[in-house]
């Protein structure tokens, strides 16, 4: 019996493994993550506060809660849109601004766990603000 050697290539085509990998993995649970040691934490400088951000406005902006006593409407800049993804309840220093600098603000950066138990720590956050750190 006479085989077609297109027949022949198309079986081994078959036979080969697959091209791409396994992606059942990207969903899985993950392992918890190991506790950071902190080496340096960045403090508010001249102007600058901590705060806790409260609720998403949108388009950007959003409502921090900050340890002065103020809540400010506070903006993430433009050079750090993609790179600082923000949520509720996270720790940032905010910048206000120089006009109406009560009511606004630019977010400049946000803290990692182990550097908001570090503040906690060393008594730049009070223990007694709550749940949101």
């Amino acid at each position: 019996m006479f085989l077609n050697p297109l027949f022949h290539i198309f079986i081994s085509i078959r036979n080969m493994p697959p091209k791409f990998k396994d992606k059942s993995k990207r969903n899985a649970p993950r392992a918890p993550q190991i506790q950071q040691e902190v080496t340096r934490v960045k403090l508010p400088r001249n102007k600058e506060v901590i705060g806790i951000v409260e609720q998403r406005v949108g388009a950007n902006r959003m409502i921090v809660k900050c340890l002065d006593a103020n809540e400010r409407n506070c903006r993430i800049p433009g050079s750090l849109r993609r790179s600082l993804w923000i949520r509720p309840g996270d720790a940032v220093i905010v910048e206000p601004w120089e006009f109406e600098g009560d009511k606004k603000g630019d977010i400049v950066f946000k803290y990692t766990p182990a550097a908001i138990d570090w503040l906690k720590r060393k008594g730049f956050i009070k223990e007694d603000t709550g749940n949101e750190f």
